[in-house]
């Protein structure tokens, strides 16, 4: 099955978990990422706001404010394709954007750069055991990844879990998995 395919058949998948599916296994997704020690460490966390069907990044983020952790997300920039993160300290720091995202507003915000974040939560749609991953189709995370060296971890339902991706030689894969199950 190509990327597009791939990609198109769990954003479908996603779209049908019911609301109390979908609120049960963020409880459980979060509860994994939260009481580890990866999370315990990290100083400083990577990591995007959630839309629609994705899974609900906002708990994450509160927690981390309330844990006193640097917490930053991304910004795009469609013309060169790159991303660069910013730390936000309150929801209104944000902006909505193409495609309705919502993303830091560079003249409230601070830039951070990427050997400073300790932690980065990579999305993604679909996934193989070894850590590739499907996303949106941007090349966004791609771009980043190539500078980022620190840990990534993703959050995801074990149903978006396959045997094999197909890769392309600018492919990085995640660090970790975070399912409702625990981690891979």
């Amino acid at each position: 099955m190509t990327k597009e395919k791939l990609r198109s058949t769990g954003i479908a998948k996603l779209k049908k978990f019911s609301e109390e599916e979908k609120k049960g296994t963020e409880k459980q997704l979060h509860a994994h990422l939260l009481t580890s020690h990866l999370w315990k460490q990290a100083k400083t966390v990577g990591i995007t706001i959630s839309q629609g069907f994705e899974w609900d990044t906002m708990k994450i983020i509160e927690t981390g404010w309330e844990q006193g952790k640097t917490v930053c997300v991304p910004k795009c920039f469609p013309a060169t394709k790159g991303m660069d993160f910013f730390q936000i300290d309150t929801y209104e720091q944000l902006e909505v954007v193409y495609y309705n995202l919502l993303e830091p507003k560079p003249s409230m915000t601070k830039h951070i750069l990427p050997e400073r974040i300790d932690l980065l939560l990579v999305p993604g749609i679909i996934f193989d055991r070894q850590g590739y991953r499907i996303g949106f189709g941007g090349g966004y995370y791609d771009r980043f990844l190539v500078k980022y060296k620190n840990k990534t971890a993703s959050i995801l339902h074990s149903s978006q879990l396959i045997d094999t991706i197909p890769k392309d030689p600018f492919d990085l894969p995640v660090d970790y998995l975070i399912t409702e199950h625990g981690w891979i």
